[in-house]
């Protein structure tokens, strides 16, 4: 049975009310709320140097560091938001209101390794390398947008909730 607030009903919601009280009251929320532009910035600047690199030709090393810390910062952001997910639904990952968010993830992270992977073992030229860091950031760009259109579904549901009380 749907769960009621006042008139209006949370079947459909992101977060029921225990949910929503367990997200506000952990230090896991803040931390996503501080690695989440942290990595959005790093990537904005990683990936104007691998786009230099690749019509330039100048700037490899750069590029390549700044494909690392953006990495480094995705794997703090996915380990931190698996411990969320924990604390507020009960699961690392693949909670019902996150799941397509997480399987996007997934995506997301086997491109960042695979990255890695032939970087460390020279699988694949410097070009071809950009090249597989930019489908990594594209997918980063969608599963980033997905995250902000959870956010503002959240910020909805809360002032719908605000209205009713």
């Amino acid at each position: 049975m749907p769960q009621t607030n006042g008139d209006i009903t949370n079947r459909g919601a992101l977060y029921t009310p225990e949910q929503r009280q367990r997200r506000d009251n952990t230090v896991w929320t803040i931390v996503q709320g501080i690695l989440a532009p942290l990595q959005f910035l790093v990537f904005i600047i990683s990936a104007v140097l691998v786009v230099r690199y690749l019509t330039t030709g100048a700037g490899y090393t750069a590029a390549t560091l700044s494909i690392l810390v953006k990495t480094g910062f995705l794997y703090a952001i996915m380990v931190t938001g698996a411990i969320w997910e924990k604390v507020v639904f009960g699961q690392y990952l693949l909670a019902p209101a996150f799941f397509w968010e997480d399987v996007v993830s997934f995506v997301v992270i086997a491109l960042h390794t695979a990255y890695l992977i032939a970087l460390y073992y020279n699988l694949l030229g410097p070009d071809q390398l950009m090249v597989l860091a930019l489908a990594a950031y594209v997918t980063y760009a969608i599963n980033a947008l997905q995250f902000l259109l959870k956010l503002r579904a959240a910020r909805l549901q809360s002032q719908q909730e605000v209205q009713y009380v």
